[in-house]
């Protein structure tokens, strides 16, 4: 995997919804959700919302390239409540995705387990000896010329869980910078990766909630 320069968009906060237990944003691609462990990946979405939200706590991650839905905490018994809403997968993921490919049938399930590919990483790879389940329903939305468009529901949440999985199918997505190649990877403006709606329960009510972000791809 060769290294890349990170570029974080220069965008304002996109603030979903807000309440004194939640802060839910819409990330834009390019921007991590942490801190990077190399010098210059310093810039995130936390530490951008930590400036009008001091007290905003990490729940759950997107990949950097990765743009959409994602909930903090901003008290530290919301963060444990969430937490445990994902460890105990409660919540409702839904993905939009662009792949490379026609991806049929109308719909299915990938179950592949996943795990580091140690000599490659961050590259994640199926492995059924000691990979961790891992399960993704989808359902092709339409073709468009080569590609598909289609919506991803993960029933569990391992790294780059959607992406392997679809390069499973024959289908990697398109614009990934770590499994995509040729025609899947050119021309591109961006991973066509998107966190479209999380569906979970109010930390403090109880009372389901839903929050969306448009596709912008």
């Amino acid at each position: 995997m060769p290294d890349y320069a990170y570029n974080p968009p220069d965008v304002p906060l996109d603030i979903l919804f807000q309440d004194d237990w939640l802060l839910v944003a819409n990330k834009p691609a390019g921007l991590l959700s942490v801190p990077g462990k190399d010098p210059g990946k310093g810039d995130c979405l936390i530490e951008r919302l930590r400036v009008p939200f001091p007290e905003t706590l990490l729940v759950h991650r997107l990949d950097c390239d990765t743009s959409g839905v994602i909930v903090f905490a901003r008290t530290k018994a919301a963060q444990g409540n969430l937490g445990t809403q994902f460890e105990k997968r409660q919540t409702k993921k839904v993905y939009a995705a662009r792949l490379w490919g026609h991806l049929e049938p109308a719909e299915g399930r990938v179950d592949l387990p996943l795990c580091v590919d140690w000599p490659n990483r961050p590259r994640q790879h199926v492995n059924h000896e000691i990979g961790k389940p891992a399960i993704t329903d989808w359902r092709v939305v339409r073709h468009e010329g080569d590609t598909t468009r289609i919506r991803l529901m993960p029933q569990t949440g391992r790294s780059h869980q959607l992406r392997v999985h679809m390069l499973s199918l024959g289908h990697p997505i398109l614009g990934d910078p770590i499994y995509a190649e040729g025609p899947a990877l050119q021309g591109w403006p961006r991973m066509m990766l998107h966190a479209e709606s999380l569906r979970l329960r109010h930390p403090e009510t109880g009372v389901s909630m839903t929050f969306s972000a448009p596709v912008p791809f």
